[in-house]
């Protein structure tokens, strides 16, 4: 099963969470849709055939396995 990232957006800003995507990779989404929810996202990757990683920290960098952990 291909890893995924549910990345919180809006991307590299703080404050609120407004969101969150489903991306490949720092540059390419897996689909276009803003999920409200982090569980939302989780559960349309694992439907898509794909393991979640979520976000340790606020801003991402997904060269760095430490900003990452499976979704349980």
């Amino acid at each position: 099963m291909p890893n995924v990232y549910v990345e919180p957006l809006p991307k590299h800003r703080d404050g609120a969470i407004e969101g969150y995507a489903l991306e490949l990779s720092a540059t390419q989404r897996l689909t276009t849709v803003d999920y409200r929810t982090q569980a939302d996202a989780i559960k349309a990757a694992r439907a898509n055939g794909y393991k979640p990683l979520v976000a340790r920290v606020r801003q991402t960098d997904k060269g760095n396995p430490d900003h990452w952990r499976a979704a349980d």
